[in-house]
């Protein structure tokens, strides 16, 4: 569960992608093991099948359609909940579809499909594929009603992704009386997975770190575990000073309600799916926008980006698609290492890839 579960990390079976799916990584960063990794104990399971059943559609009811898209299958009706709360509250239709496909079962085959954004018609380079009004997208302008407020706490000592994990959980706690109830079962479902259905090594057991030996990213995620537990320390000082946000909340102050482990989780499926808008303000810049990652595929070489324009949050195609294909969105200029701790893979065409060397002492 994304916000709040009685499963730690130490609990998970081992991150894997399938060779199908993940093709060849790069070879200086991960020597192979996103592709082939032992499995500790014996267990049946079926073959990752790539085929995408169709879950549910947003199309327009205007426009000249495509080829119809996959067929739909026995759980067409698991988006549907998602895909209703967005219509009702104002998402206007678009050309898109949210299909799903398996993924590696690593827990015993009980793993649910992963959900994901594909054209639902055939689609130009610069059409609009879809749109997402402002009032369906949680940004701290949102979540904390005061600009400076966001500001303040955001320059001093808690990061953007901190206060959006911590409201989620917050808003969790509510259930179905929660407005974005339907948008975190969502992220629940995809439990902060990227493309290739891999958890971020942050929540990776001990063990599993060991595939990281004798790569920098091991350091990485020792660094980057260390500053979530920073914020957490810190979370008591936004529930204080944004009081009039968290007094409509009757539970307890954030350290006394999520233990550690718990804000962790929130907060790497946070990492994982945020959006950075540009040429908008502080309070607006770091933002959750339904339909967007994880639903939508990252890729390195793609010029598609998610724009704040005109109150809404729109995405415009870079390429052609056709009915099914998965809608690609640029990541940013990341290096392997980042999109494996922020996002759970790697590019193989990754221009904006690195590789640290040290320099060799002369004798």
């Amino acid at each position: 569960s994304l916000i709040h579960t009685n499963r730690s990390p130490e609990s998970r079976a081992p991150p894997m992608a399938s060779p199908a799916l993940s093709g060849t990584h790069h070879r200086l960063l991960l020597p192979c093991f996103l592709r082939r990794l032992p499995r500790p104990r014996s267990r049946s399971c079926s073959r990752l099948r790539l085929d995408a059943c169709h879950a549910d559609t947003l199309l327009s009811s205007s426009g000249a359609q495509g080829p119809p898209g996959p067929a739909a299958c026995s759980s067409a009706s698991s988006a549907g909940g998602f895909s209703d709360w967005l219509l009702t509250n104002g998402l206007p239709p678009g050309k898109v579809a949210i299909l799903e496909r398996p993924v590696p079962c690593s827990r015993g085959g009980k793993d649910r499909p992963l959900h994901f954004v594909a054209a639902g018609q055939d689609l130009e380079a610069g059409d609009v594929a879809f749109e997402v009004p402002m009032s369906l997208v949680v940004t701290l302008e949102r979540v904390l009603g005061d600009e400076s407020v966001a500001e303040l706490l955001t320059t001093n000592k808690l990061s953007e992704l901190a206060c959006l994990a911590l409201y989620l959980m917050y808003e969790k706690k509510q259930g179905r009386d929660s407005l974005w109830y339907p948008y975190i079962k969502e992220l629940d479902r995809q439990r902060g997975r990227g493309q290739l259905a891999v958890e971020s090594p942050l929540l990776w057991t001990e063990s599993e770190l060991d595939y990281l030996n004798g790569s920098p990213m091991r350091d990485e995620v020792v660094v980057r575990d260390e500053g979530i537990r920073r914020e957490y320390n810190e979370l008591d000082t936004l529930w204080f000073m944004a009081g009039s946000l968290f007094k409509q909340y009757p539970f307890d102050v954030p350290t006394e309600a999520f233990p550690f482990e718990i804000f962790k989780q929130a907060f790497v499926a946070v990492q994982s799916c945020v959006v950075h808008l540009q040429k908008v303000s502080l309070a607006r810049r770091f933002a959750l926008v339904p339909l967007g990652p994880p639903l939508l595929t990252y890729k390195s070489n793609c010029k598609a980006m998610l724009t704040a324009v005109d109150g809404s949050v729109r995405l415009l195609v870079d390429r052609p698609y056709k009915a099914g294909e998965p809608i690609i969105v640029w990541c940013g200029p990341q290096p392997n290492s980042r999109l494996l701790l922020n996002y759970g893979f790697v590019d193989e065409d990754n221009p904006y890839d690195r590789i640290a060397i040290e320099g060799i002492p002369k004798h």
